[in-house]
């Protein structure tokens, strides 16, 4: 088990499942609805259209909609409120964020898509990637 704590890449996925499960847990205890769940759940993912001005935009626009800063932001303010509109937001996009860490998918480094805090997708395991290292050791 203590193994374990020496692979961060394979702790930071394990993370993006906790993340993933805990806010689908949330969500469905309370009885949020799961149209709204399943018509806003991919919403973070149109911050790729960034990508389509260039590999800087598109970066900084998927870190800002996949980093958890503002989802915490948002659920913090929605509990303030009162507001289960918000709330149930906010746990979308935990379940959201957790699931690309879960399959690999880190914040990006503006050199491209496939260079993330992870590693490089597709090539995880595969040694050293520049200046981007995998977190595997």
């Amino acid at each position: 088990m203590l193994c374990l704590f020496e692979k961060p890449n394979l702790l930071l996925r394990l993370e993006g499942l906790a993340v993933f499960g805990l806010a689908l847990a949330v969500y469905w205890h309370y009885g949020f609805g799961w149209g709204l769940f399943w018509s806003t759940v991919l919403l973070p993912d149109l911050a790729l259209l960034g990508y389509l001005v260039n590999a800087r935009i598109g970066a900084v626009a998927y870190n800002v909609t996949h980093a958890k800063i503002l989802p915490c932001v948002l659920a913090v303010a929605a509990l303030a409120a009162d507001n289960d509109l918000l709330i149930s937001l906010s746990l979308i996009w935990f379940v959201h964020i957790g699931i690309d860490r879960l399959f690999g998918y880190g914040l990006k480094y503006p050199d491209g898509f496939k260079i993330t805090h992870l590693g490089v997708i597709g090539q995880a395991g595969h040694g050293v990637f520049g200046r981007y290292s995998p977190c595997t050791k």
